[in-house]
């Protein structure tokens, strides 16, 4: 029998997802190997039905020996891959029907400007705050990690700050240009993101990017480092900005609700929420939604009041704000995408209906 090289055959899958401009690789017992192009999971039909030795071949040469064993102990594992030419992959094992599966996520080499993302300019308005909660927010995959890495790479080109990232794993490396940038892995560099966010307030940190807020802990203690002079950046897997006030103020206990209303209201910067939506002339195009915070939005949290929230935004142009569905027109206007996929995108579809 001859034994299969998986080094060799992840290479050539990692090649064939760059050429096609994949963004995913899945490995699953009984499939072929399947990338994700443009939103679609296409199956490398020309590659072997994978077996069980295949995906614990590709875990072995993806992961480390002690992260190979915790997999196989605790079923599940969160890992970066770092490829020979410099690209990297965030990657997930988890265990299905008893099984090894894997899904790697491709984090480009290069990270991309505003500019290259199609990203609003108002962002800088942003990153050049000494101080303030601003997170990034979508579902899984519409490329909240890739905006925050240009909020970064923005601030390591123009000032010169301390930026401490704490991230699981690290996904995008940079290079110090005018900052002084350190990145930490949680379960490599620190314990938690709780954890490491307490260490910052005396490590000399201007800004601080927390790769997701996964517990009221973490947000408490980010909320606090916002109040006290740090830039925090951070993620939510949460649909609009209301929903991810709520979702905050919700993740604490009653009794500590009050106080963290209080506490978001004057810490809060704003909230970007954003999709990525197949472009007609191929690729992917965000659409997005923009809340910044003034004293109007200040007063719905204290008071409980953000089912209002959705309100300030579509009135808000003026002061920089975007409704999603303003952002979603403008797209099917340009011919940069189809009604169709506009609808599909859109958080309010009735909302969008009347604006067609």
């Amino acid at each position: 029998m001859v034994k299969v090289d998986y080094k060799k055959e992840l290479d050539d899958l990692i090649n064939i997802a760059i050429r096609e401009d994949g963004s995913d690789i899945h490995f699953s017992y009984g499939s072929h190997p399947i990338i994700r192009v443009t939103g679609s999971l296409i199956p490398l039909v020309k590659k072997p039905i994978l077996n069980e030795e295949d995906v614990a071949g590709f875990a072995q040469v993806l992961m480390s020996k002690v992260q190979y064993e915790t997999f196989c102990n605790d079923r599940e594992i969160d890992f970066s891959y770092a490829h020979e030419d410099g690209i990297r992959f965030r990657g997930n094992g988890y265990f299905q029907s008893g099984k090894m599966s894997i899904a790697l996520r491709l984090i480009p080499g290069v990270i991309r400007s505003f500019d290259e993302l199609n990203l609003p300019q108002i962002l800088k308005n942003f990153v050049e705050r000494p101080q303030g909660f601003f997170l990034c927010v979508g579902p899984v995959g519409q490329g909240k990690s890739t905006t925050l890495a240009a909020m970064v790479d923005y601030i390591n080109q123009t000032r010169t700050e301390h930026i401490v990232t704490i991230e699981d794993p690290i996904e995008y490396m940079y290079e110090p240009k005018k900052s002084l940038i350190n990145q930490r892995e949680v379960g490599v560099d620190t314990e938690s993101f709780a954890v490491a966010l307490n260490a910052a307030f005396r490590q000399d940190i201007d800004v601080i990017l927390v790769g997701e807020m996964r517990n009221n802990g973490t947000i408490a203690t980010a909320v606090t480092a916002a109040e006290t002079g740090h830039l925090v950046l951070s993620t939510l897997h949460t649909n609009n900005a209301a929903q991810t006030i709520d979702r905050i103020i919700d993740s604490f206990p009653g009794d500590q609700q009050d106080q963290i209303r209080v506490q978001l209201s004057s810490s809060l910067a704003g909230i970007f929420s954003q999709r990525l939506i197949p472009r007609i002339s191929g690729g992917m195009i965000p659409a997005y939604e923009l809340l910044i915070n003034n004293s109007a939005v200040s007063n719905l949290i204290r008071e409980n009041r953000t089912h209002e929230v959705q309100t300030l935004i579509e009135t808000g142009i003026e002061q920089g704000m975007i409704d999603m569905n303003r952002t979603l027109l403008e797209l099917v206007r340009k011919g940069e995408v189809t009604v169709e996929n506009a609808f599909a995108h859109a958080v309010d579809p009735k909302a969008l209906e009347r604006l067609m």
